[in-house]
């Protein structure tokens, strides 16, 4: 997020877009509710599903899946109109406007609504009142990235922003919600293929040299690693032959399931390092018992930067123990002695190599914590990114053309399949499917459809229905719901005995490597009744 969670409620207008965030966030969905209920803020809504935030919402976009590049056209088309952009900070901050501004002069309302469904009379609407306001914010989450064309989504949300000058400003930016408690943090720490810790990139050869030095190595690679859909396929084609998983169940959360669990078959040796006895740990040659968040200390990195203290409650249970004692064993039985007295060791290496943390320390964190970058031990930190320039010098615009998803409904698979979650259940469920309180409020998997829909398939309300792609085939149970769209059927992905991921395909994002989850197509049919659950 380029600005604090606080800060969301000192907008005039906030733009919200792939993100279901009462159940995905509802903390930060408060913050939403109360722009609105007690400022005044104007929220516009882009999301098929009509969603819990649609009731605070002065408008409603409902796209087609997948056509998020082209309504963003039309929002720079109708504020570059009317004459709505901020002329000043596109002249000092940014470059490439032309380019941008030439390619949207095609995305007239009229030709939005063509592709994306949505009536031209709102896209104009939306684009007068996140053009018109003085400080708007974008909040958007995995319903955005998780495309084929993932990067273009954002970076076309950057589009928007700069176009206003709503970066760098309070009640403004463009705001990522993290989809986990700590991903944040470990992107921070250099959890990607490509950098270190603070984003400091694997190719810069003084940031090499720097990481040796202080690691005492004589050399580090320069070539970067594989993301973790490129390490899928390269266990296929032997190229990779172990994986070390923490902390992560992709034989629930990854695409095209089918695919995964043959790749991980054919590995030659599969470590898990969890709470708890996963889908995937059970497939794992060697399953090392880590402490859960309440048994160990250490830090979490907020969707808002922010650093803050994580403290054991209790003792770890049984064998477990914290993630970074098993860690630094291991790296010692292989070779490089890592000798760690405690996690406020190990936050202090953190500040002397990772500029963006240098000013961080447990002392500095005892209370609310701080937001990074927080360079020295005198630095406030940072609630607001960019405010007079961008890390690069001059934010870039990018001209970017719409390109329809990979793979859309046709006459065998006639309907979109859509993912998420839902309020009781987290992520694949490890933890909250094992809390009696929360399987009691859902303890199945349920798929959504419109009424229109249910109809013209012969389904009906608590009927079991299976939904097929080219992929997989899983059984569900029937939710006929006001919240679905015409077209488009919604699945959960939580539970491991209808994995919505087998249907699901493993086609990526170019430039993230991230795959296209989103979108797919599927066909649904009533179970026989030797088939239903």
């Amino acid at each position: 997020m380029t600005n604090s969670i606080s800060d969301l409620e000192h907008s005039e207008v906030i733009l919200v877009t792939g993100s279901n965030t009462t159940e995905m966030h509802p903390v930060i969905s408060s913050a939403l509710k109360r722009a609105v209920r007690k400022r005044g803020a104007e929220l516009i809504l882009v999301d098929p599903r009509k969603i819990r935030l649609q009731r605070y919402a002065s408008a409603w976009l409902r796209p087609k899946p997948g056509t998020d590049v082209a309504w963003i056209n039309g929002l720079l088309h109708v504020i570059l109109r009317d004459g709505l952009q901020n002329d000043t900070f596109i002249r000092d901050r940014t470059q490439g406007f032309e380019e941008m501004a030439e390619l949207v002069k095609r995305y007239t309302p009229a030709h939005v609504e063509e592709i994306t469904g949505i009536p031209a009379a709102d896209i104009e609407r939306a684009g007068r009142l996140y053009g018109r306001a003085k400080k708007a914010s974008i909040v958007y989450a995995m319903g955005i990235t998780q495309h084929t064309t993932g990067t273009d989504n954002v970076k076309s949300l950057a589009n928007l922003a700069m176009l206003c000058g709503n970066i760098g400003i309070a009640g403004g930016g463009v705001n990522p919600l993290r989809g986990q408690n700590n991903v944040q943090g470990a992107c921070d720490m250099g959890a990607l293929p490509n950098v270190y810790s603070g984003y400091q990139q694997v190719g810069d050869a003084a940031v090499r040299e720097r990481m040796a030095l202080f690691w005492n190595v004589p050399q580090l690679p320069k070539v970067p690693g594989k993301t973790l859909t490129e390490i899928t396929a390269g266990v296929l084609s032997g190229q990779v032959k172990a994986m070390y998983i923490v902390g992560e169940n992709p034989m629930l959360s990854d695409p095209d399931l089918r695919h995964l669990k043959g790749a991980l078959r054919n590995l030659h040796f599969l470590v898990v390092q969890d709470i708890f006895m996963t889908e995937t740990a059970a497939m794992a040659d060697v399953v090392l018992p880590a402490a859960s968040f309440a048994e160990k200390d250490g830090t979490f990195t907020n969707t808002e930067r922010r650093i803050q203290r994580v403290r054991k409650a209790i003792d770890p249970i049984g064998d477990c123990r914290a993630d970074w004692s098993i860690i630094a064993d291991l790296s010692t039985r292989l070779g490089f002695p890592m000798s760690y007295g405690s996690p406020e060791a190990i936050m202090d290496e953190i500040a002397r190599v990772t500029p963006s943390y240098g000013g961080v320390s447990y002392r500095r964190i005892e209370g609310v914590g701080v937001q990074w970058p927080c360079p020295t031990p005198e630095h406030p930190g940072t609630p607001i990114l960019h405010k007079e320039s961008f890390t690069r010098g001059k934010g870039v615009f990018h001209a970017i053309d719409f390109e329809p998803p990979p793979e859309v409904p046709d006459a065998e698979y006639p309907l979109y399949l859509s993912t998420g979650r839902v309020l009781y259940h987290w992520h694949t469920g490890s933890m909250t499917r094992r809390s009696a309180g929360m399987s009691e409020r859902v303890n199945r998997c349920e798929m959504e459809i419109s009424a229109h829909d249910a109809a013209k398939l012969g389904l009906e309300n608590g009927q079991e229905a299976l939904v097929s792609s080219r992929r997989g085939q899983i059984a569900v149970t029937v939710t006929v719901s006001e919240k679905a769209v015409r077209g488009t059927v919604f699945i959960p992905f939580h539970f491991a005995e209808a994995a919505v991921n087998e249907l699901t395909h493993g086609l990526r994002d170019p430039v993230a490597k991230i795959p296209g989850i989103k979108v797919c197509a599927v066909k649904v049919e009533p179970a026989p009744v030797s088939e239903s659950r």
